[in-house]
């Protein structure tokens, strides 16, 4: 299967149909997307939309997020998803050694992600390209309503 990696600089109606298919496979939470909702993430001041696509349709796709703090710029992989029939092929390889070449070029000094453990083929892949865990607590507070 020959995949192409691309950065997304418009919304498009076969985003909307790839979100659809990708996301439930990633969080059973993840709400559906319309246009107007992936035009903002596409649009999305620090945002970038990393796609795999082979000749017939996306099959994967990644979030980068950049940002500028007063230690440095940071960048943040999130979303990570490979759809079920494209998994095991170096899909999701291709997404990350993409958005890190992207990072490095915007300067990022670090960048993180986070992986439940129950992912165990995506967290070898992290070790793999040089992720390593690192000794943090993560909180979160839910905000009511959304």
């Amino acid at each position: 299967m020959g995949v192409e990696i691309e950065v997304i600089r418009e919304a498009s109606q076969e985003l909307v149909v790839a979100f659809g298919r990708l996301l439930p496979q990633l969080s059973s939470s993840a709400k559906p997307l319309d246009f107007e909702a992936v035009e903002r993430i596409v649009r999305g001041h620090g945002n970038t939309i990393v796609v795999a696509r082979t000749d017939d349709e996306i099959v994967g796709t990644l979030t980068l997020l950049l940002f500028s703090i007063p230690s440095g710029i940071r960048a943040r992989i999130e979303d990570v998803v490979v759809d079920t029939a494209a998994r095991g092929q170096g899909v999701a390889a291709k997404l990350t050694r993409h958005a890190l070449r992207l990072a490095q070029e915007a300067g990022a000094r670090t960048v993180d992600l986070t992986s439940r453990p129950d992912r165990e083929a995506a967290n070898r892949l992290y070790e793999r390209l040089g992720f390593q865990v690192r000794e943090s607590t993560v909180y979160r507070f839910a905000v009511e309503g959304q």
